[in-house]
């Protein structure tokens, strides 16, 4: 069974653009992140990327799971896990 899904991408149709509304914007944003972990795409452009590069990207989503997610919501969300306490 697949634990990650990205049917927003899929299934959104309005506009994609950033800086004309907050719900524009979160909307671009999830489609931008499920374009861009798209396997086939991250199997050519990971090569390219620069170990620089590699640890931006990192240190971002880790530091946006740490600032916005508990424990539980972690492993649970993130992880698709439960929660190991």
């Amino acid at each position: 069974m697949t634990k990650h899904t990205h049917d927003f991408v899929e299934t959104y149709d309005d506009i994609i653009g950033f800086g004309l509304d907050r719900q524009t914007d979160e909307n671009t944003v999830i489609c931008y992140l499920q374009m861009f972990s798209d396997d086939v795409l991250m199997g050519e452009l990971i090569k390219r990327m620069t170990d620089d590069e590699l640890e931006e990207i990192f240190n971002l989503i880790t530091r946006s799971l740490k600032s916005h997610l508990t424990e539980p919501e972690y492993h649970n969300l993130f992880l698709k896990e439960d929660d190991p306490d």
